[in-house]
């Protein structure tokens, strides 16, 4: 059976709103033992303990909550969008909870198990400084992972260039930018690259350049205007797909026996599908033409 996606949203808020009632009803239930039960736990400390750990992690958890819940809704509201909505900043926010959860439930173990967590936190302090300067990079990344994801220069969806990579961004981590390539392979790229390399953002301009690159054997040339009407020609069918006057073909360099050619054009609504099949297209045009000898590259700009 095939569910909508406003249908799975719709069930999706509705767990949500059940999970953080049952949170509630649970914590309420923790807080009246530890308040009525004080004898009890004077008797058994391990269930004072388990109790008292467990009253912190849920208090945390749904303060934690509230606030995620707040800084949502408002940036929905400011910005029009839906609920559900996943951008940068509402990824932003869901890892910033997800570690301050992380953190409370750690808090949470030492007061299940008698230590100070004050104590803890001091050698444990000291730990993570040693850490941090032996995973230097590991930090960077966490730190450039932020300021990413609270930014507006990568938004998920985005057609991306990172060096020799290209693809869509399908999550943002602290760690790394996922990228989905063209053969929908996942490319992850950390995010110390993301800030040292030069980032080519396609969707920002919400328009995309297809360049082909190839040489052609001498004794199989024709005049460039004759191979840049039948390769115009082969595109024909998709001129919808193609932004006007954007058709290009460039000689790049003549060599001794081949000549460096260059075909590139604009496409205003980029489309994976559209774009492979116009590849292909004009690569059996540019075989045509060359009869057997003829070296390609695509690329995507």
């Amino acid at each position: 059976m095939v569910i909508d996606q406003a249908t799975y949203n719709q069930k999706k808020i509705h767990r949500q709103v059940l999970i953080f009632i049952i949170k509630i009803l649970v914590y309420a239930a923790v807080v009246y033992v530890n308040l009525t039960q004080r004898e009890l736990f004077k008797k058994y400390e391990v269930i004072g303990s388990i109790s008292n750990a467990l009253s912190l992690f849920l208090g945390a958890n749904l303060l934690i909550s509230i606030g995620w819940l707040v800084m949502i809704s408002w940036y929905l509201r400011k910005n029009h969008l839906k609920r559900l909505t996943r951008d940068n900043f509402v990824l932003g926010i869901n890892r910033i909870s997800s570690v301050l959860n992380t953190v409370m439930a750690l808090v949470s173990v030492m007061v299940l198990f008698g230590v100070n967590p004050f104590n803890m936190f001091v050698s444990v302090s000291i730990a993570a400084a040693a850490f941090a300067l032996l995973s230097k990079d590991y930090v960077t990344n966490m730190i450039n992972g932020l300021i990413i994801m609270f930014s507006d220069q990568l938004s998920l969806g985005d057609q991306i260039r990172v060096g020799d990579f290209r693809g869509k961004v399908l999550d943002i981590t602290l760690i790394n930018v996922v990228l989905q390539n063209d053969d929908d392979d996942l490319v992850l790229i950390p995010n110390s690259v993301i800030f040292s390399t030069m980032v080519l953002n396609q969707s920002k301009q919400n328009i995309k350049k297809l360049t082909i690159e190839f040489e052609l054997d001498l004794k199989y040339q024709s005049s460039p205007d004759e191979l840049e009407q039948s390769l115009k020609s082969v595109l024909r069918p998709f001129a919808s797909n193609i932004t006007e006057n954007s058709f290009s073909l460039k000689i790049l360099e003549i060599k001794k026996d081949l000549v460096h050619y260059k075909v590139q054009f604009l496409i205003p609504r980029p489309d994976k599908e559209t774009e492979r099949r116009m590849r292909r297209l004009l690569i059996n045009m540019i075989l045509s033409f060359s009869g057997r000898e003829v070296n390609t590259t695509e690329n995507g700009g």
